[in-house]
């Protein structure tokens, strides 16, 4: 089945747009082109402009188009809802627009890109607890079935434009761990949204991503990729630390490079028959910019030797 890779801002350490080190747009297009791929995500809300005549004439200049667009903000707060569907109507507005370059639907894809990808994040109480599932709080059911009406309002914003959207289970969530996703998976009918399972959220959050692509194979629409460097990640657990400051010491590294066992994940997702598009993740911190475009290159270059298409 044919599975292409694609990038993601957040290799750039584009996560905060109020940060400081961002590097221009326009440059993460151009290294994303140069890097050889041929589209990557539209990244954390308001990074790329809302107006789709310049980004069309952007990614066309590289050869590119967005795959998916992202809502990464509190989920849980009933009083940030209307903030977040905003977003997801921006969003979609850009991604939907006639004038991008558009990706083409395989055989065996369940749904046509962009998605929207759909993550809980803000709240210190899961973010401080990233990668513990024993010592993460976790909602009484009253606080779930609020927070899973939020969800749910933002994936039928998106529906409503026709974007699928897909939830990504995020360390330092309140969708992060083994139980969380059961739960999600439970409550969120497959109709209104599928999953994005991220191999290596999977990883540091205690699971198997080959066992959990494969549990997951029906309600799968979207995977990304990312690498775990061993030594910095158990480091980084031993402190009282938010995920992206981890991020920041280096726990992700291009992948094939770290822990995760990439030859198998090819296996499991040729095992459940996945087909459509794969994007690498590898957060950092922006002001390593010196490197970004080298270890974007080193990602790419190694899926495309173990068979994957770019």
């Amino acid at each position: 089945m044919p599975m292409n890779i694609c990038g993601a801002p957040c290799s750039w350490g584009i996560e905060d747009i109020h940060n400081p080190y961002l590097p221009d747009w326009r440059t993460v297009l151009s290294q994303a082109s140069q890097a050889g791929y041929r589209a990557i995500e539209l990244g954390p809300y308001g990074y790329l402009p809302f107006d789709a005549d310049v980004v069309a004439e952007e990614l066309n200049k590289n050869g590119l188009a967005i795959v998916a667009g992202t809502i990464f903000q509190d989920l849980v707060h009933i009083e940030n809802l209307g903030n977040v569907l905003k977003a997801v109507d921006d969003i979609c507005r850009v991604i939907t627009d006639p004038k991008l370059p558009k990706l083409p639907q395989y055989e065996g894809q369940k749904f046509p890109t962009p998605y929207m990808t759909v993550m809980d994040f803000g709240n210190l109480d899961r973010d401080y607890a990233a990668g513990h599932s024993d010592a993460a709080h976790r909602m009484s059911e009253e606080e779930w079935s609020a927070f899973i009406k939020n969800v749910r309002t933002v994936c039928e914003r998106a529906n409503q434009w026709g974007v699928r959207p897909v939830i990504h289970p995020h360390a330092g969530s309140y969708i992060e761990f083994a139980d969380d996703i059961e739960r999600i998976v439970r409550d969120i009918p497959y109709e209104v949204a599928g999953l994005c399972l991220d191999t290596g959220h999977l990883y540091y959050s205690g699971m198997n991503p080959v066992e959990m692509l494969k549990k997951y194979a029906d309600r799968l629409d979207y995977v990304h990729f990312k690498d775990v460097n061993q030594a910095v990640y158990e480091q980084v657990l031993s402190k009282h630390i938010r995920f992206f400051d981890g991020c920041g010491e280096g726990t992700m590294c291009p992948v094939g490079t770290g822990a995760l066992d990439y030859p198998a994940i090819k296996q499991a997702l040729e095992d459940i028959g996945y087909s459509g598009y794969i994007t690498i993740e590898q957060e950092r911190d922006p002001r390593n910019q010196e490197t970004t475009l080298r270890d974007v290159k080193a990602s790419v270059d190694y899926l495309k030797s173990v068979g994957y298409q770019i």
